[in-house]
C-alpha cells in the first residue's frame, strides 16, 4: 500500500495536493536483482499513480490520488457510483489525459510512452464500442494484425479464446448480433489476445449472466495464476470479495483505503460492511418513508 493513502481501513486519506508537482523517477529494478530509483528491489510495480487529477467543470472526480498496485494480484477498485471509478481507469490506461499527476504501468510513463505501455495492457472499457460488422473471429484476427502478431500466432491464440470462453459456436456470427455476455467474453478475448502484463476491466460482470460470469471468471483467475495482473472496477463487494485479493476503495474522487483484502477488511466481518464505513454510508436509508409498504394508501 502506498504509505500517502494512511493506514488500510483509515476513513481519511491524503492525496497530492492539486497544483504540487507529482513525478515518478524512472523504474531501474528488474526481476531478480536491481534496485529501482526510489529504491525498490526486483520488478516495478503494476501500477503507479501519483497526484491523479481531473475536472469536469467545478467538479473533481478525481482529486490527488497516489496508489501503488503490485504486481500479480487480483485488484479491485471499488466505490458508489460517482466515486470516479471509470475516470480514473480511464487515466491510467491513457484514454484521458488528466488535468495533472503521472501514472506508470510495470515502469513505463503512461504519456511520455504511450506506444510502451498500450503494448503491454490490455482493457475492457465501460460501455464497450466494437467493430459490429465484423464476426467475431474477424474482430481477434483484426486486433491481432493491429497488435503485430504473425497472421499464424492469431489464428492460433484466437482459436483457442474462442474455445475457452464458449465462442466457438457465434465465431462467424456478427457481433453486432451478439448478446450483451457474448459482448463481454468477445472484448476480454481481444484484451487478452497480446497477452498483457496488466489487464483492466470497468464493470467486466455487469449485465453478465450467471454461466458467462463464470467462464470470465475462470479465464481471469487462470491469467492471475500465471503471472499477470488484473485491475477492475465494481461496486459489487460479494463479487470484489470472492474474487480479489487486494482492494482499493475510493470515495468522492479519493482513494480512503487500499491494500491486502484482509487488512481493507479489519475487524468487519465482511468487506461490504468495512466499505459502508469507509465511504460513510447511511444505513438508516429509508425510515423517514414512515408511508411506505403495503398498508393504507
Amino acid at each position: 500500500m502506498d504509505g500517502s493513502q494512511g493506514t488500510p481501513g483509515s476513513r481519511e486519506a491524503q492525496g497530492t495536493a492539486r497544483g504540487e508537482t507529482a513525478r515518478l523517477e524512472p523504474y531501474y529494478g528488474g526481476s531478480g536483482s536491481g534496485v529501482g530509483a526510489e529504491g525498490q528491489d526486483g520488478p516495478p510495480p503494476a501500477v503507479r499513480v501519483r497526484g491523479l487529477w481531473k475536472r469536469f467543470g467545478e467538479q473533481a472526480a478525481v482529486a490527488g490520488i497516489d496508489l501503488e498496485v503490485p504486481t500479480g494480484r487480483f485488484v479491485g477498485l471499488v466505490g458508489p457510483n460517482g466515486a470516479g471509478k471509470t475516470t480514473t481507469l480511464s487515466m491510467v490506461t491513457g484514454l484521458l489525459r488528466p488535468d495533472d499527476g503521472a501514472v506508470q504501468i510495470v515502469g513505463r510513463d503512461v504519456w511520455t510512452d504511450p506506444v510502451g505501455v498500450k503494448s503491454r495492457i490490455g482493457v475492457l472499457p465501460e460501455g464497450l464500442r466494437l467493430f459490429e460488422r465484423l464476426t467475431g473471429r474477424e474482430l481477434l484476427v483484426y486486433t491481432g494484425r493491429l497488435r503485430g502478431l504473425p497472421v499464424t500466432e492469431v489464428d492460433r491464440r484466437a482459436g483457442q479464446l474462442l474455445e475457452v470462453l464458449d465462442l466457438s459456436g457465434a465465431q462467424h456470427k456478427l457481433v453486432v448480433d451478439y448478446s450483451t455476455g457474448m459482448r463481454k467474453k468477445i472484448g476480454l478475448a481481444a484484451a487478452l489476445l497480446h497477452n498483457p502484463e496488466v489487464l483492466f476491466l470497468d464493470e467486466p460482470f455487469e449485465g453478465v449472466d450467471p454461466v458467462s460470469a463464470q467462464v470470465i471468471r475462470g479465464v481471469l483467475e487462470r491469467y492471475t495464476a500465471t503471472g499477470g495482473t488484473v485491475v477492475f472496477s465494481s461496486h459489487v463487494m460479494e463479487l470484489v470479495e470472492s474474487l480479489c485479493d487486494w482492494v482499493a476503495v475510493m470515495a468522492g474522487g479519493r482513494i480512503v483505503a487500499s491494500g491486502p483484502l484482509a487488512e481493507v477488511r479489519g475487524a468487519a466481518p465482511t468487506l461490504q460492511d468495512a466499505f459502508l464505513s469507509l465511504v460513510g454510508a447511511d444505513r438508516r436509508a429509508g425510515e423517514d418513508l414512515d408511508w411506505l409498504g403495503g398498508g393504507d394508501r
